[in-house]
This record gives structure tokens, C-alpha cells and sequence, in this order.
């Protein structure tokens, strides 16, 4: 396994495809350096001895120790695994850890593209492809990114009926030694910062998009890709550090007719099995999620309480009636995730035929679990701001500036005025409410609310999935043999 410096020297060595604010930069400018330091910590944290059990597995293919966001899931202890790892490492970095996306396209594209090269008997080698990758990918320890979402063009209209096909990623040409790709994926977190994009379909497909239903992996500078980045820094401190500086960095990545040889490819062209890699992924990053959301939860619940303490309002009833809504929140939005990996098993939801075997046997954790729990706590997210707003006042909107506490002059008075709580010191009450504005009032904040919200798919979705999938039918008629109606 890789140590953080060598992860970091490997994102040095990558070639400048990178566009920020009209430039083109390399992964060494400083406003990428807060979303490294993010990734770099899971590997530190493979390597630590406390959370080392937690943070690597044994890979299925090689029986090596691998850091576990390289693995493929095959037991239901795997899922449960990921889903504590995940809660773990954000409450370290205060944040999304910025790792799941890629391991969960890759479990989403290790079982699409074994049914795929299955349903062509033997015509592709999409799954002998994705093993060969693989292996090199965790036995290197690389970081993978997940490029799904498509610029979409017209909202109402699908894929082949947009204006420009180029809305959606497809394919432009096959070649005796790889295929050509066209497209623009859109807030994709982490790929500045990624060795490996993997790009999968975001919807399901149609015969007539075959072109549209295409899986594979480049480097994340690869020739022909194009990423435009948006970073999301914490403010800088010289005098009050924080324990950690969270960043991430998301990216509008264009595909400018890249070239991509047939070893890369896990799915071209079955239409079939775009919908199917679409959901999967989607299924894996929300069960993802009910390790993340959680986590950030505790650290809303913490903000909250340390705002409440301060304000010397901890003990009073709307306070811990607030409180006591985060902890539902997020342990309910665990409490789905942990059953979804324990419900665990190698099959899919596919309408109109509901559960079946899918994929090489490794582990998929239950789906409407994964979206109740995506669903309750994404939906949480802006009331959870509403709390920590009305807990700390509008203190954090208008705090003084750090520099301005380095001033000699109103440093004693600053430190005089801004103390509210005699117990605490006026620095600690100082850093809280540069660390609260940090997560909240900033620029920062407002972004990763949104990417709260929206990251795995919108509430709506979630919705569809949970109605769509949830035996409607058998609860209707369990009410007509309890009313005494007819047709039972």
C-alpha cells in the first residue's frame, strides 16, 4: 500500500490538464493542497495501528492486504466495514473523505461488467478487462474518481433526442484497438486529484443508445481530458490552526474525442446494462453515504452543542429538543445503512422482475435500505443548517477577521467582547466560532451543503427508487384482509 507522500509525489508527476480561473496548473498549486491532504489521510489512516483493521481488507484476487477503498465487497462484514471506515475517516477530516466515489463504481462496474461479457458469449472481455485493471489498482493503492453525471442538455428530452448528442458521453468511433469518446461530465469530486477516472452511464438507455452505454477507466490525465476545477478551501490561519484543513475540489470534465483502448473498456454499447451500472453505482455511493452523513451529522451535533455551551443556553429545552433531532438524523440514517449491509447479497432490483442473482458473487448491499437512509438524511440537510443558525445567532456571519486578533491594539479588547462563556478561555471561544463560520457562512460551507443534498442522487431520487421498488401491493393487501373487503 502507498504512504501519503507517495500519493502526493504521484499527483505531482501528473501532467497539467488542469484548468483553474482561465489557467492551466498542476496537482502542486495551493488551492489543491487541502483536498490532497484529505485524500493522503486514508492512507495514513491504513497505516495506523488504530485504524488499520478498519481502513484495509484482504483483495479477493491476490489474498494481499489492500487499504479497503480498493476492495470489492464480498461479505456482508465487508459492507459493514465500509460503512464504519467511512464514518470513521469524515469525522477525522470534518467532511466527505473524498474515496468512495471510485471504489463504489468499481464494485458497481465489477458486477455490470461480468453480466455484460456473460450476455455476449464470450464475444467481449469487458469483466477479464476490469480483473486485469483491478489487480493493478490495488495492488498500486490508487485513488479512483467516478464520472457519471452528464451535462443532460435538455431536462425532458433523452439522450438520442438532444439537440447536440454530445449532452451525454458516448461513443464517436470503435477501432480494432479501442474506442473514441465524446462528452462532458459534470461535478465530479476529487478528479483533479484522482490517478484513475472511471466513467459510467447516468440513466438507463434505450436501444437507440447503445453509443450511450459505455463503462471504462483513463488516467486522470489522459490525453484529450480536460478538467475545469472548482476547489473549496477552508480559509487559511496563521495565528488560530485548526485541527484539520478540509478541502475538496470538484471538476467539469470534457472529453474531447479521447481515445480509449479496448483493456479500459467494461461496457460499449449493451444498452441493457447502462441503467443497470447507473443504478449500481448509485446504490453503493448511498450506502456510502450512511457512513458519511452520519459523520458529518456529528460534527453538526458537536458545532451545536460547543454554540449552545458557549451561549450558555446548553441546558435549555429547544436547545436539546434541537440536539436531539441531529442524533435522530443521523443514527437513523446509520441504522438504514448498517441494515442494508447486514440484508447484503450478490443480487439486483431490476423492475418487473424484483431480486435477482447479479454479478460474480460479490456482496450488494440492500437497496431500499440504502435509499431510505440516503433519503431521510439528505433531506435533513438545510433544517440541520436552520438549527445550528438559530443555536449560534449571527455571530458566525460577522466574526472578526483573524488578522484582526493579531492586532495589538484590539486584540485585548476582541478577546474581552467576544468572551461569552467564563468557564471557557476567549481563544477556544474564538476558534469555535471561526471553525463554525468555516462550516457554515463560507464559501466553503454553502458548496458542501449542496453536495450534502445532492451527492448520490437528490431526495426525489431516492424517493422514486424507494416506491418503485417497495412491495406497494402486498401492504394494500394486507389492509383489504383487515377491512373485510372483497378480492383477498
Amino acid at each position: 500500500m502507498r504512504t501519503t507522500e507517495q500519493y502526493i509525489n504521484a499527483m505531482h508527476r501528473l501532467d497539467a490538464n488542469l484548468y483553474y480561473r482561465g489557467q492551466k496548473i498542476g496537482r502542486d498549486h495551493d488551492d489543491l493542497q487541502q483536498s490532497i491532504g484529505v485524500l493522503g489521510h486514508t492512507f495514513a489512516a491504513a497505516a495506523d495501528p488504530a485504524t488499520a483493521e478498519l481502513c484495509t481488507a484482504t483483495s479477493h484476487l491476490s489474498g494481499e492486504t489492500i487499504n479497503r477503498f480498493c476492495h470489492v465487497h464480498q461479505t456482508t462484514d465487508d459492507l459493514h466495514r465500509k460503512q464504519d471506515m467511512t464514518r470513521t475517516l469524515c469525522r477525522h477530516v470534518g467532511y466527505c473523505i473524498g474515496r468512495c466515489m471510485g471504489i463504489d463504481a468499481v464494485n458497481a462496474i465489477n458486477a455490470v461488467s461480468f453480466e455484460a461479457e456473460k450476455a455476449g458469449d464470450g464475444a467481449t472481455a469487458y469483466h477479464q478487462n476490469f480483473l486485469k485493471w483491478l489487480d493493478r489498482f490495488q495492488k498500486e493503492d490508487l485513488v479512483a474518481a467516478c464520472a457519471q453525471t452528464d451535462v443532460k442538455g435538455e431536462r425532458l428530452k433523452r439522450p438520442a433526442q438532444q439537440a447536440d448528442p454530445d449532452a451525454y458521453l458516448h461513443v464517436t468511433e470503435r477501432t480494432a484497438d479501442g474506442i473514441v469518446v465524446r462528452g462532458c461530465k459534470v461535478h465530479i469530486t476529487q478528479s483533479a486529484v484522482a490517478d484513475e477516472i472511471l466513467v459510467v452511464p447516468t440513466r438507463a438507455l434505450g436501444p437507440e443508445e447503445a453509443d450511450y452505454a459505455v463503462a471504462f477507466a483513463v488516467p486522470a490525465d489522459h490525453k484529450g481530458v480536460k478538467q475545469v476545477i472548482h476547489p473549496h478551501n477552508m480559509r487559511k490561519r496563521s495565528r488560530y490552526q485548526r485541527g484539520f484543513d478540509f478541502g475538496a475540489v470538484d471538476s467539469t470534465v470534457i472529453f474531447d474525442d479521447v481515445f480509449v483502448p479496448w483493456e479500459r473498456v467494461f461496457l460499449c454499447g449493451e444498452h441493457q446494462f447502462g441503467g443497470l451500472c447507473a443504478l449500481l453505482f448509485a446504490l453503493f455511493h448511498r450506502h456510502s453515504y450512511s457512513g458519511c452523513k452520519p459523520a458529518i451529522g456529528d460534527v453538526i451535533l458537536g458545532l451545536a452543542a460547543l454554540a449552545a455551551e458557549v451561549n450558555g443556553i446548553e441546558k435549555t429545552h429547544h436547545v436539546r429538543e434541537k440536539l436531539s433531532q441531529i442524533i435522530q438524523v443521523s443514527e437513523l440514517g446509520y441504522a438504514a445503512g448498517y441494515t442494508a449491509s447486514d440484508m447484503g447479497k450478490p443480487e439486483v432490483y431490476i423492475p418487473g422482475m424484483g431480486s435477482v442473482p447479479f454479478g460474480p458473487g460479490a456482496c450488494i448491499p440492500n437497496s431500499i435500505y440504502c435509499n431510505v437512509g440516503r433519503c431521510l438524511t439528505g433531506e435533513a440537510v438545510f433544517h440541520e443548517q436552520e438549527i445550528l443558525c438559530d443555536i449560534a445567532g449571527g455571530v458566525p456571519a460577522t466574526f472578526p477577521f483573524e488578522q484582526d486578533f493579531a492586532n495589538d491594539d484590539l486584540r485585548p479588547l476582541l478577546e474581552k467582547y467576544v468572551k461569552r462563556n467564563t468557564a471557557i478561555s476567549s481563544e477556544d471561544q474564538i476558534r469555535l466560532w471561526m471553525f463554525f463560520g468555516d462550516m457554515t457562512v463560507s464559501s466553503m460551507g454553502g458548496v458542501m451543503n449542496y453536495g450534502s443534498y445532492h451527492g448520490g442522487g437528490s431526495p426525489i431520487m431516492e424517493q422514486i427508487a424507494i416506491t418503485s421498488q417497495y412491495d406497494i401491493e402486498l401492504r394494500k393487501q394486507m389492509v383489504r384482509r383487515l377491512a373485510g373487503m372483497s378480492g383477498v
